[in-house]
């Protein structure tokens, strides 16, 4: 009936052909700027994380700069949680390529701004609006991810997104921590490689420009916001955030807990664990099940690593629980946004992916604090660990009630016509 908002939407085609060649030097281009694109938000996250040591002791004379120089890390992720709804909501509106070239080269002036900014306050508001950057540069290069592919394209390439970021967070901080010797505000230099990024951008990221046919809504029907659907995924995805970030935030304290101190021990380790969830997330890239029947396999082997982590007496045996941990959530990351983007048509895909990107990072942020009321109430950090890791089984193990109740719909495997 003509003006009907119909019930919650099925997930939208996967099966088309992707709409953009999907090979040849174009292609190639494509890819690097998204993935280039997808790293900038990682790169604000750890790129100062070696020199805010230093960072405190030239603003050791301001009120209250032990609690605040921190703040110059995480505010971007908190800003980035916060507004990615509203960069999805402009993304929809504005379009994804002038927004994402626009966030891109204010990235560079937000993100170089404390080279010159001598208020600590003043340091900490520009790395607020880099959090806004990134909000508009990870909610467009996602949903051009799911504009320019379908089918097993396209989850190779939200795969190889989470290979990206994960790889470059440790390249991100080596390279924090190498400029970091020449001077704490030396690291910020780096911020305006997206001066260098942006112009490529305009050349490679060219079409589509509207929806592909088989997104085309029939003429006179009104389609409603699959709020239903996307919720779910979303407060799944939530958690999964937290899974995903408990090695990268704790293992140095759990290392730590062991009697290990050594910084270069604790580096190697950090680094096993990356390339652990690399690992997992080629795995996912060569599997043939849909991302639902897939999620509660992955979260049982998060939820694994984690009981291995929480039992650990020695450094060896904790590394390899975190191997374990690691593997599934370079899994779980690429199967909670494939399975989001199913469910996305064209001119939902911003705000859809806004939302996503929002729960995510917020699962980010209060990971830490989550963590530290568990150690609280468990009495150890590892204990926590243990208890996220049943609580993780218990969700595995629901998801699996839930697929069997409704007769596991999403079960079809992903096409591989585009491969």
């Amino acid at each position: 009936m003509p003006g009907s908002v119909p019930p919650s939407p099925a997930p939208v085609d996967d099966t088309a052909p992707s709409p953009v060649a999907v090979s040849g030097p174009a292609h190639l281009l494509r890819v690097t700027m998204l993935m280039a694109g997808s790293c900038l938000p990682i790169l604000g996250a750890v790129l100062i994380a070696p020199v805010l040591p230093k960072m405190q002791d030239h603003f050791a004379s301001v009120p209250g700069a032990k609690a605040l120089v921190p703040l110059a890390l995480t505010v971007p992720a908190l800003a980035l949680a916060l507004l990615a709804p509203f960069a999805g909501v402009l993304v929809d509106r504005l379009g994804r390529r002038r927004l994402l070239i626009v966030s891109t080269l204010l990235y560079a002036v937000f993100g170089t701004a404390p080279l010159w900014l001598e208020s600590l306050g003043a340091i900490i508001a520009s790395r607020a609006l880099v959090g806004v950057t990134e909000a508009a540069i990870m909610t467009c290069c996602t949903t051009l991810i799911g504009d320019y592919y379908s089918g097993r394209q396209r989850v190779k390439y939200l795969a190889l997104q989470t290979m990206c970021a994960s790889a470059s967070a440790t390249v991100f901080f080596v390279l924090g921590g190498a400029a970091g010797s020449a001077g704490w505000r030396v690291p910020f230099w780096v911020y305006a490689v997206s001066l260098v990024l942006a112009p490529l951008m305009v050349s490679a990221l060219r079409g589509p420009t509207g929806r592909p046919a088989a997104e085309v809504s029939p003429a006179g029907v009104r389609r409603g916001f699959p709020w239903r659907q996307l919720g779910g995924i979303c407060a799944l995805t939530f958690f999964g955030a937290m899974v995903f970030y408990t090695v990268p935030v704790e293992m140095s304290y759990l290392l730590d807990d062991l009697g290990v101190e050594n910084s270069g021990v604790i580096g190697l380790a950090t680094a096993i664990a990356s390339a652990a969830t690399v690992g997992g997330a080629i795995t996912f890239a060569r599997r043939r099940r849909s991302p639902e029947a897939m999620l509660p396999a992955v979260l049982a082997v998060c939820a694994a690593g984690f009981g291995v982590m929480s039992l650990a007496g020695n450094a060896p045996l904790l590394v390899a629980g975190a191997v374990i941990n690691c593997v599934g959530t370079g899994m779980l990351l690429p199967a909670l946004l494939t399975s989001a983007m199913s469910r996305l048509a064209f001119e939902d895909r911003g705000r859809g992916t806004g939302l996503w990107t929002a729960a995510f990072f917020g699962g980010e942020f209060v990971c830490p604090l989550v963590l530290l009321a568990g150690e609280s109430a468990v009495g150890s950090l590892a204990g926590a660990v243990g208890v996220l890791g049943v609580v993780s089984l218990l969700v595995a193990a629901g998801l699996m009630g839930v697929r069997r109740r409704v007769g596991t719909p999403g079960a079809r495997p992903v096409p591989d016509e585009v491969i």
